[in-house]
């Protein structure tokens, strides 16, 4: 319902074939994200760390394709918008490592959100880009303030990256996963002037 009402609030026509949806998260109940998309009728990308996430959703069904090369990845999706598939593609890898490479072959998004566990962000709940998953694990209990930092130095990649994105076209929504939150406590680029954030909440948007 989140997804038709976004498409019908942002896509002109208010359909969602041929529209593009970037997001991450596939485990717990982000992994919704896959099987909803495609009821929509989106070409859909999620990015999801977690290969045991990923082979899950894939297993059920939820996820069409599964890319972990970015060059793979990007041809699919350009080939799924001019077809206009209703069609779900996972991205094993780092959201902010997604979205940069989407900014840097030009490819238009029409929606974008995130899933991550942001209201736990220290201990699992979101992996910061330039670190593996196993790498990420480690720190987060042996250097727990070295963790922290990367995961607010990630935060503001991923929300300078949001924000380029959604000065080409996209409309961006907060999932309700304390993604604007903690951004801001990254200290990242994510208030307006009169210091109100610059997306909104889909429960109020979209969904109020």
């Amino acid at each position: 319902i989140t997804l038709l009402n976004a498409g019908r609030m942002f896509c002109e026509g208010g359909s969602l074939a041929g529209r593009l949806f970037v997001s991450s998260g596939l485990g717990g109940m982000s992994g919704a994200q896959a099987k909803a998309l495609m009821i929509a009728g989106a070409v859909g990308v999620i990015a999801e760390v977690n290969p045991q996430a990923v082979k899950k959703r894939h297993q059920q069904g939820w996820v069409n394709d599964v890319f972990a090369d970015l060059s793979q990845l990007t041809l699919r999706i350009r080939k799924a918008i001019a077809d206009k598939e209703a069609v779900s593609l996972a991205y094993k890898g780092n959201i902010v490592d997604l979205w940069r490479r989407l900014a840097d072959e030009n490819i238009s998004v029409d929606l974008g959100s995130d899933q991550t566990s942001l209201h736990n962000p220290f201990q699992g709940g979101y992996y910061p880009a330039g670190l593996s998953l196993e790498e990420s694990n480690a720190m987060m209990f042996s250097e727990p303030e070295n963790f922290k930092k990367h995961v607010y130095e990630s935060l503001k990649k991923h929300v300078e990256l949001v924000n380029l994105h959604v000065s080409r076209g996209m409309n961006f929504f907060d999932y309700g996963n304390a993604f604007l939150f903690e951004s801001k406590n990254a200290g990242a680029d994510i208030l307006k002037g009169d210091g109100s954030f610059k997306y909104p909440s889909y429960v109020e948007n979209i969904m109020g």
